[in-house]
């Protein structure tokens, strides 16, 4: 699997004091448009509003792909079935001295359920967008690129790229 490696230039250095496991999912809903959580967060990493792909954290004992089913289930209301892996990242968010082992997967909606945030990340979505593959680029195009916002479409932007190649 293709790995993406990025460097945190949006905040000083810290030494990296733990590894965080983490899912996130190309979503496309019944229409087979991309779903996007718009995110406003006013904390440690400045006051900013940005867009990035559903997804979090690995719990003990899950493995990445059930993680993503289930992060999609808490955070879109949505079960899914995963259609592929797509790309592993290793990114770090120097601030919390954390690194980030992401895999990511091409997944699609099978049927709605209820959303059901769990953890403080969750309570920071404020929306959830349904866009085609190309506007969900443009948007993650968009973005500044500084701070945690910087920090999201440094990851997640070739992911973008590398899912509209699979769509065709």
């Amino acid at each position: 699997m293709l790995t993406f490696y990025f460097e945190d230039k949006c905040f000083p250095g810290h030494e990296v004091t733990h590894v965080r496991k983490i899912a996130r999912a190309i979503c496309l809903d019944k229409q087979g448009k991309i779903c996007l959580l718009r995110v406003h967060r006013n904390d440690i990493f400045g006051d900013q509003i940005y867009y990035e792909t559903p997804g979090g954290g690995v719990d003990e004992g899950e493995n990445y792909e059930e993680a993503v089913v289930r992060e999609c289930e808490e955070e879109l209301g949505v079960e899914v079935e995963i259609i592929s892996p797509i790309c592993h990242v290793s990114d770090f968010y120097l601030l919390i001295g954390r690194q980030n082992e992401g895999s990511y997967y091409l997944v699609k909606q099978v049927c709605d359920k209820a959303i059901h945030h769990e953890s403080a990340g969750d309570d920071l979505i404020t929306d959830i967008l349904h866009l085609s593959i190309d506007e969900a680029i443009a948007l993650m195009e968009s973005q500044p690129d500084d701070g945690a916002a910087g920090l999201v479409k440094q990851r997640e932007l070739p992911v973008l790229y590398l899912a509209k190649k699979r769509l065709g």
